[in-house]
């Protein structure tokens, strides 16, 4: 006879199948901790085997290599060809568009006449202005008549005073040997030697009375002089005025941006055309402002256009930044294209330094997300790109030099990464 087991009551029998249930009972919470173990390892390892990520769509997305090969430290650039030399026609008289000599595009030469103006309210001034000159030099030519028949005045009136004191002298000098033979007294000596001083006075004051008077006369004619030379001076500037009205052109070249119509109104400082230097142009582009720390005048460069390269020098730096870029402008070195247009669009390069051998991942609008520190790198064959630090060198020519953090064969995200900067990781879909 068996014996209960110790941990059941004694009044419950074992024996038989009842042992084998006591047995299943006492092992069924192994089995329990065991599934349960087992299960959540199974959740786990299918959790882990779940795509993970912010989900990105792939159209949504460039995508590059990143590739060992030659760096060329150059900035590439999409300039426009502008002439080399303009001058601007600027209406300096408003008026009314009375006659069009030329049109726009045509070759002109230096002071042939482009357009001519009218202005009546001018032509009324320059008729008051003329006016007003002619009555000042009548004015002058009064007082250059009146400044002559003074001075004849005086002389005849000098010349009476100075007959009457020759005769006063003479008369004195027989007093006085009168005087001296006896025949004369002394009082009537004294008489006839004050008549003499006294015209010899009344002569020294008429010449000094006249030198005043046609003083001042002078002075008048000098001071109206200057105020008609002053008239003509601004009858000058007013006819050259008028005569600015009739716009000639200032050099030779070529007309360009020229839309005068007859019967139009133009003012003060419109700006009606210009004039290029014809066969001769310039190159003008704009560059990242990451390149502004290191471009300097007198870089090398070249121009490609109709299949040839040109050399060009960087000639021009405007180092003012406006929406991430400045501009700069490039010019031909030796030989000068031909048949070349304003505004024709030509691919340039400038040289910052000499090519090397290195890692390369093509430019893109990340590297302005992340400042080069970090990038999504795409695992290979499961659609995840993890977020990885990396370092960066030079850029240029639309490469970027990879100092560390990624390897040759690696594909990267390139475009923007506006919608996930905070992610750490993508779910590519496709």
């Amino acid at each position: 006879m068996n014996a209960p087991a110790p941990h059941l009551p004694p009044h419950i029998p074992v024996t038989g199948a009842g042992m084998d249930r006591a047995v299943v009972r006492r092992r069924k919470p192994w089995l329990w901790v065991a599934a349960a173990t087992g299960a959540a390892v199974l959740a786990g390892l299918v959790w882990w085997m779940l795509p993970r990520g912010q989900v990105v769509g792939a159209s949504e997305l460039e995508i590059a290599t990143v590739q060992s090969g030659q760096f060329r430290d150059e900035i590439l650039l999409r300039s426009n060809a502008a002439p080399l030399a303009s001058v601007f026609l600027d209406a300096t008289e408003g008026g009314r568009v009375e006659a069009v000599h030329v049109r726009d595009g045509a070759m002109v030469k230096k002071g042939e006449l482009l357009f001519r103006l009218s202005n009546p309210q001018r032509q009324q001034e320059m008729l008051a202005r003329e006016s007003d000159v002619a009555q000042q030099v009548a004015n002058l030519a009064g007082l250059k008549v009146g400044l002559e028949a003074s001075r004849a005045d005086h002389r005849r009136e000098l010349a009476g005073l100075e007959y009457t004191l020759d005769r006063v002298q003479k008369d004195h000098q027989r007093n006085s040997q009168l005087a001296a033979q006896g025949f004369l007294s002394a009082a009537a000596l004294e008489e006839s030697r004050d008549k003499l001083s006294q015209q010899q006075r009344l002569l020294a004051e008429a010449k000094a009375d006249i030198q005043a008077e046609l003083g001042t006369r002078q002075h008048a004619i000098d001071q109206m002089a200057r105020a008609i030379g002053g008239l003509q001076d601004g009858l000058k500037i007013m006819r050259t005025t008028a005569d600015a009205l009739a716009v000639r052109a200032p050099t030779d070249g070529r007309l360009t941006d020229f839309r005068l119509e007859e019967g139009e109104s133009v003012k003060p400082s419109d700006r009606l055309g210009r004039i290029d230097s014809p066969d001769r142009y310039k190159l003008t582009a704009s560059a990242d402002e990451f390149y502004l720390g290191r471009v300097s005048l007198g870089l090398k460069g070249s121009a490609q256009i109709g299949g040839q390269s040109y050399d060009v020098t960087l000639a021009r730096l405007n180092p003012q930044v406006k929406d991430g870029r400045f501009n700069l402008e490039l010019q031909f070195t030796s030989t000068m294209p031909k048949q070349m247009q304003p505004g024709q669009g030509v691919d340039a390069r400038l040289s910052l330094g000499q090519p090397s051998q290195s890692l390369l991942l093509p430019d893109g609008a990340f590297y302005s997300d992340t400042g080069g520190a970090w990038i999504f790198v795409l695992a290979e064959g499961d659609g995840q790109a993890e977020r990885r630090a990396i370092r960066l060198g030079r850029r240029a020519a639309n490469q970027i030099e990879v100092l560390g953090g990624l390897k040759a064969g690696e594909r990267v995200i390139v475009s923007s990464y506006r919608d996930f900067r905070d992610a750490q990781r993508l779910r590519v879909s496709h």
